[in-house]
């Protein structure tokens, strides 16, 4: 063995046995190694903080504006069709909220139709890879009717569709106030009828409130006797309840007719579908009038109107035209003395063309 090696060996410490032999010291320059990476660590770690604290606050802003706006966030997955939801979504579901997620169940909240038209638009979106928008009523866990509105997208890798998510809103409130403007725009306030708008979308052939339009068969208008006195003498608080206790009786007619409409301050009407008989019209315009002539007992008083009736059968007329038809019977109607029902015909024209020369 050389001296060399002999040096080495008698330098080395040497370790007795069952003795820890201390690590030799770092050298100055490792400190300061370790030091600097301790300090970039550290600063890597304050952005990191910072970092997650502004996710945070964009989070609890994003979740109050969802909250406030009633919109929440949800996905699918298309492999296994797990769902994923944001809060306001279990809460718009009436759910516990992180509560597990049954795709199927949850569609059960749906109307059957409008569950059918979910899946159908659902997977065309699939399909077309693009996405879709549907306003739908759905039945909560609690048995609450709420209105949603559902908007998806399809997300694809690789062209291949993946998953579907998007945004659920509760639009219970907006679906009243359009359904509020919507009865304001074609029905009386004060009776509950139809007005003269909706009125007269019917008689010239027009679609109402989403049911298919239909030709006039009939149109019938009512006139009121003595109503003027009513007002005069009572008061208009008492023509008020005066006239809602004539829409009642009127609504009386029920499913003989397609429509019963106030179309004046003492003025109604009523509009027939061709399939009903002129007969059965014919002895309605006459019950109408049996119906007027019951006394009303408005307020403690006793109040006596009486009601003239104008029909006019429609010969392929619509509109306008049948509507002037039926006020020329009206006329005719009040002329012979009130209380009556005067059905329009040739000779009623030409009396009304003269009348209005």
């Amino acid at each position: 063995m050389s001296n060399a090696t002999n040096m080495q060996m008698t330098d080395a410490p040497t370790a007795e046995p069952g003795r820890v032999v201390a690590a030799p010291l770092p050298s100055k320059k490792r400190i300061a190694t370790i030091a600097a990476l301790e300090a970039r660590m550290a600063e890597q770690d304050a952005v990191i903080r910072q970092l997650e604290a502004e996710v945070a606050h964009s989070r609890k802003i994003f979740d109050r504006a969802s909250a406030a706006a009633q919109i929440g966030v949800w996905e699918c997955e298309l492999c296994d069709c797990s769902l994923r939801w944001s809060d306001v979504v279990y809460d718009i579901f009436d759910l516990p909220r992180g509560s597990a997620l049954d795709r199927g169940r949850t569609l059960e909240c749906y109307p059957k139709a409008t569950r059918e038209e979910l899946e159908r638009i659902r997977s065309k979106a699939i399909e077309d890879r693009t996405g879709f928008c549907l306003d739908a009523e759905i039945v909560t866990a609690r048995g609450v009717r709420r209105w949603i509105r559902i908007t998806a997208s399809v997300e694809c890798i690789a062209d291949k569709p993946v998953r579907i998510f998007g945004m659920k809103q509760d639009i219970t409130a907006e679906k009243a106030a359009t359904l509020r403007l919507r009865y304001m725009a074609e029905f009386d306030c004060l009776t509950g009828l139809a007005n003269r708008s909706r009125f007269q979308a019917l008689i010239t052939g027009e679609p109402a409130d989403g049911v298919a339009a239909f030709p006039a068969g009939a149109v019938m208008l009512i006139d009121l006797d003595r109503f003027k006195e009513v007002n005069d003498e009572f008061g208009h608080l008492v023509g008020d309840d005066c006239l809602k206790e004539v829409g009642r009786r009127l609504s009386l007619l029920g499913r003989r007719c397609d429509c019963i409409a106030r179309i004046g301050g003492d003025e109604f009407a009523v509009v027939f579908g061709p399939q009903t008989p002129r007969a059965t019209i014919r002895r309605l315009g006459a019950a109408v009038v049996r119906l007027m002539r019951r006394p009303m007992h408005i307020g403690g008083r006793r109040i006596d109107i009486g009601a003239s009736v104008g029909i006019a059968f429609s010969n392929g007329t619509i509109g306008d035209t049948l509507y002037c038809q039926a006020d020329a019977a009206l006329y005719a109607a009040k002329a012979a003395g009130r209380g009556t029902v005067s059905v329009f015909d040739g000779r009623l024209s030409i009396e009304s063309r003269s009348r209005l020369k």
